[in-house]
């Protein structure tokens, strides 16, 4: 006997609009959700499956026997089954076996099942993500922090690493919260962003391999658990980025592969449904189930988790047909071309869905390495519409450039120059992220060239160039004080490091650029308009001396950049504006930042013609060092302690 009476959450809008590719709320439809029929409690089930003969709830509360509760089809060739279950308590635990039409039965998770068991069978739970926020003045206020005329310098964090426990063991979302909060605090960061919270089943996959994409991971707690994470962070003045992956999934046999035994969320055809890299499942972006399931999530997240912005992972592998494919392995476009027309048009409504429901109170990132055109720009005017991308052509450049001896430099000069050419193409944002950390690529601190002084040198003049740069800015997790192990997912970073004075005044330079980037508008304001950076002197070979003007919006609100990129001590002519004065602001050199201790000096002004300026300074520069000036209206060069102390 069926122990599953009818019931519905869906409406004859809510199937036209899920049927077209544009419902957005799926969530507050599909999955286990409480609910009251006839003055009864129990459970409504619903889930997409419209090729299955049958589908019915298995669980602990019937001894997973796929014969007692069977779901309903609706009468609409929506595909959806569905059904109430009386007197299921908070925490069941559930799957749909699915009958397939060849007559196999699968048995799958929720889709949209808000938590998930940790372990090898992963059931679904019935569960809720109710909480009681206490955000309110944040959100209120979050669009100042989210705008592109705002400091953006993000944190970016492997919950399973970041710290552990002394037995090695997860934190707790709300152990974390109590660790990471005055760190982030501390340090300056305006946002941190977590790799994937979403449900995955592969701790090497860090998250980038999902199966539960509405469930927050139990690894570390209850959805609850993350909230309060959030909310914490939110209150402490602290944005919050997710990593999204909507471009792939795993073939895990509970998973969204082959849901209903047949080809239902990802592409049938091979060329495009299956990706040779990671062996893993491309979603189908032409069919419009698939895209409300895919909008809807990213909706979830921002409206559920209060998530201030999304970083959408492996961008490029979604626009390209011939992404890691030789010649005949992919099919061209309806225009010949390698461009995936779906992909495209499906990243276009994910934007145009986010920003139309949330405004400029959240930001999306593209994870994007090519040159793919107008991905920042307007939908409307033929764009993408993400709010940022990442700078992958600055990060490999500038890194390239910094392995290189110091001989070598003159004939790599403009690796650190080329960024200016495409600069204001998109709004962009500088990654060292954690892909540059990992599979042999050493940490950041082995990527640089020379002795340990040397390479701790680099490392704090490579960040004065990233803080300084128009564009927003990402760190990953231990490059802030020089972690010199490659990154572990099964480790807590080596804490243990800050012990000593070159790691320890590292973290101190990276607090004190946050602090200038964050309370100097110059920095931020214009960060991507081009009246905001002016190159003094890009052309320096023989000496690698760079030096370049960040300007705000106020015309007296000017500083300059200079680079010295050899190990050694030199006097040097710069350029500037008549009626200008120089102070020296920040010196990476400063033996607070374990530097040599040498002094940047302003050693006199000369008014003659120099770099296309009327007038010049003459200043002693320290070795391997970024130096920050400040525009004044006064002579104060006479006295440069070069601190910049909050």
């Amino acid at each position: 006997m069926n122990s599953v009476k009818t019931y519905t959450l869906f409406t004859d809008h809510d199937i036209y609009l899920f049927k077209e590719g544009k419902h957005y709320r799926l969530y507050e439809k599909f999955g286990s959700h409480s609910v009251e029929k006839e003055g009864i409690q129990g459970v409504y089930f619903s889930v997409w499956a419209p090729h299955a003969r049958k589908v019915s709830v298995i669980g602990n509360f019937n001894n997973w026997n796929s014969k007692d509760h069977i779901l309903y089809p609706r009468w609409d060739e929506s595909g959806i089954w569905e059904g109430f279950i009386e007197d299921l308590p908070w925490g069941t635990l559930y799957k749909y076996a699915i009958e397939t039409a060849h007559g196999e039965t699968l048995e799958k998770s929720d889709p949209y099942a808000l938590s998930w068991e940790q372990n090898i069978q992963a059931a679904s739970l019935v569960s809720t993500n109710w909480y009681e926020w206490n955000d309110q003045k944040w959100m209120e206020s979050r669009w100042k922090k989210n705008s592109l005329e705002a400091p953006i310098s993000v944190y970016e964090i492997h919950l399973g690493s970041w710290k552990k426990s002394e037995s090695n063991t997860y934190l707790n979302y709300r152990d974390i919260a109590v660790e990471l909060i005055p760190y982030v605090k501390d340090m300056g960061f305006t946002h941190v962003e977590f790799m994937p919270v979403m449900e995955y089943p592969y701790d090497p996959s860090w998250g980038y391999q999902i199966t539960g994409f509405y469930a927050a991971t139990s690894r570390f707690g209850s959805p609850q658990d993350l909230m309060f994470l959030i909310d914490e962070l939110h209150k402490n003045n602290i944005g919050v980025i997710l990593d999204w992956v909507p471009s792939h999934f795993p073939g895990d046999a509970n998973g969204l592969h082959r849901f209903d035994g047949s080809y239902l969320y990802e592409h049938e055809d091979p060329r495009k449904g299956f990706h040779p890299d990671w062996k893993s499942h491309i979603f189908n972006y032409g069919r419009n189930e698939v895209k409300s399931f895919l909008i809807s999530n990213a909706m979830f997240w921002l409206d559920r988790y209060h998530a201030d912005g999304l970083r959408v992972d492996a961008v490029t592998s979604m626009l390209h047909l011939d992404y890691s494919r030789n010649q005949g392995e992919w099919e061209p476009n309806v225009f010949g071309g390698n461009v995936n027309l779906e992909a495209k048009t499906f990243l276009q409504e994910f934007n145009t869905a986010v920003y139309k429901e949330f405004g400029n109170a959240i930001v999306t990132i593209a994870e994007e390495s090519s040159d793919f055109p107008m991905l920042t720009k307007p939908v409307h005017d033929g764009g993408v519409g993400f709010g940022m991308k990442w700078m992958m052509g600055w990060m490999h450049d500038t890194l390239d450039y910094f392995k290189e001896e110091f001989t070598n430099r003159k004939y790599h000069h403009h690796k650190l120059t080329f960024a200016s050419m495409y600069m204001y193409n998109e709004n962009y944002m500088m990654p060292l992220s954690h892909d540059e950390v990992v599979h042999g690529k050493s940490s950041l601190i082995y990527k640089m060239v020379g002795d340990e002084w040397q390479k701790f040198a680099n490392l704090r003049t490579l960040f004065v160039h990233m803080y300084t740069h128009p564009g927003a800015k990402l760190l990953f997790m231990g490059s802030e004080f020089g972690q010199t192990t490659e990154w572990n997912f099964t480790k807590s970073l080596d804490w243990n490091l800050l012990d000593y004075p070159v790691h320890k005044g590292l973290q101190t330079l990276v607090k004190d650029l946050n602090s200038i980037y964050k309370e100097e508008s110059a920095f931020y304001e214009n960060q991507f308009q081009k009246d905001g950076f002016e190159w003094v002197e890009a052309d320096d070979l023989e000496n690698s001396v760079y030096v370049y003007v960040r300007k705000g919006k106020r015309r007296d609100d000017v500083f300059m950049v200079v680079l010295n990129l050899l190990p050694k001590i030199i006097e040097y002519k710069i350029g500037v504006n008549a009626g200008t004065h120089w102070e020296v602001i920040f010196n990476s050199d400063d033996e607070i930042y374990a530097g040599s201790g040498v002094e940047p000096e302003i050693f006199e002004e000369q008014y003659e013609d120099y770099m296309r300026h009327p007038k010049s300074i003459l200043m002693k520069l320290p070795p391997l060092s970024g130096i920050i000036l400040r525009q004044t209206k006064d002579k104060k060069y006479k006295n440069h302690r070069s601190k910049f102390r909050r």
